[in-house]
């Protein structure tokens, strides 16, 4: 189980962390979004529109906090040394300027650009995984949250052509993923829930028997992609066995409950008691063979029709397929812990996620505020250009967030300034032409 480090928290060691170590600068590059004041084309109240809220000790929650500049943010948060910081939406308006626009029904205060957010927690998974409950997370039951950044974000590339994607371990028991394209972020709410809904295929509540339908002849290309490239092998190679998911009469019950041809699980449960009455000293994992015994009846040829074949997907969606907290996807106004916080339960810091390299990232591993408060005093002061996490665990997280997220996403956004900026001069030009030959 991933240690939890709440003895080793405290409140006083924001501090420093916030003084030698949280990124602002990065942080004002990603927010600004290219608006930085270095282009004629740039929209200079840009910044100052985004709401930042912070939770401060005793559950003081501050919302509406607005900056304008990088120093701005950064002498706020070292003030006021925030347990938890959330990023919402840019705002037609300064958000702290709110009430100053409220009068009369005109909605003047409106939130008109927000990323696409995504927010998935362990404990939606606490049906099908034996290992945790809750907030408890270990290496047997992390493969969950590998699985849904490999498919979430295929899909959001391949599907949906986004390319400016940012993966953010919670500190705890999830992930978080900002869709960052200027397309993206200029999606209206009911862009945002189609988007969501296209992705929803979990469904159902405890009461219901199943949990997964996979309608129609044949799986939506993304479902058979997502089954064939991820779900199937990390079902079959790790979860299986990992889980024991069907190493027990309970857990078998739970699968056999979800083939709707009671002879087909009949015969099953008939193989799978005989195999608990054999005190068995065969080096095959009990798990695997019962899968195999189980995909070979509902697969077989005398089992052709469509909704049995079609059974062993389902199994496969219900304990793999990525299950998301889809309100927070849908609304431009919902609010998402910014990147680089520290977890407050585990003291662990909300570090990036390489996707390409997300079966290798270890959550056990992630740097904490005492372990990064130790490495700055072996440090020493250090003057150092980069920012001291350089010398720190911190370092590798700070790199990544750079050169593989925000030095490709502010190339896009100055180059979609650019263009915007000369169509205007181009559209000037041409209405100042046409003025004249009048």
């Amino acid at each position: 189980m991933i240690p939890q480090q709440e003895s080793e928290f405290d409140i006083g060691y924001l501090k420093p962390y916030y003084g030698k170590l949280f990124p602002y600068a990065d942080m004002f590059k990603w927010m600004s979004y290219g608006h930085d004041g270095k282009h004629p084309g740039c929209d200079q109240s840009y910044f100052g529109r985004r709401e930042f809220s912070y939770t401060l000790k005793g559950d003081f929650y501050l919302r509406f906090q607005s900056f304008n500049s990088a120093l701005e943010l950064e002498n706020s948060i070292k003030e006021k040394c925030p347990l938890k910081i959330d990023i919402g939406p840019v705002y037609t308006v300064d958000p702290a300027k709110r009430h100053a626009y409220a009068q009369g029904d005109n909605k003047v205060f409106t939130p008109v650009e927000r990323e696409l957010i995504f927010d998935i927690d362990m404990t939606d998974y606490d049906d099908v995984r034996y290992c945790c409950k809750g907030a408890d997370v270990c290496l047997d039951c992390w493969p969950l949250m590998t699985i849904a950044i490999k498919v979430i974000d295929a899909s959001l590339r391949d599907d949906f052509g986004f390319k400016h994607i940012l993966w953010v371990y919670s500190g705890r028991r999830g992930v978080h993923c900002w869709v960052c394209d200027g397309k993206a972020r200029r999606l209206t709410n009911e862009q945002r829930a189609s988007i969501a809904d296209y992705f929803r295929v979990y469904k159902g509540n405890e009461n219901s028997h199943k949990k997964v339908s996979l309608m129609g002849a044949a799986l939506h290309p993304f479902l058979a992609t997502s089954y064939t490239n991820v779900l199937k092998d990390y079902f079959e190679k790790i979860l299986l066995t990992n889980q024991n998911l069907l190493a027990t009469e309970e857990r078998y019950e739970k699968i056999l409950s979800m083939i709707p041809d009671e002879s087909i699980a009949s015969e099953l449960r008939g193989r799978w008691q005989d195999n608990n009455r054999r005190s068995s000293s065969a080096k095959e994992n009990i798990n695997v063979v019962r899968w195999e015994q189980c995909k070979q009846l509902l697969q077989s040829g005398k089992h052709k029709a469509q909704g049995l074949r079609r059974c062993v997907e389902e199994i496969v969606f219900f304990f793999t397929y990525p299950r998301l907290d889809m309100e927070v996807s849908k609304h431009m106004n919902h609010l998402l812990k910014a990147p680089f916080c520290v977890h407050p339960k585990t003291g662990r810091v909300c570090v990036p996620i390489d996707p390409n390299r997300c079966d290798e990232f270890d959550p056990t591993t992630v740097p904490t505020l005492f372990q990064l408060l130790e490495e700055l005093n072996n440090e020493g002061l250090r003057a150092d250009v980069n920012g001291e996490w350089s010398g720190t665990s911190l370092g590798s997280a700070v790199t990544l967030f750079r050169s593989s997220f925000l030095e490709p996403l502010l190339k896009a956004c100055k180059e979609e300034i650019e263009r915007s900026y000369s169509l205007k001069l181009q559209q000037s030009k041409n209405s100042i032409g046409c003025s004249s030959k009048r």
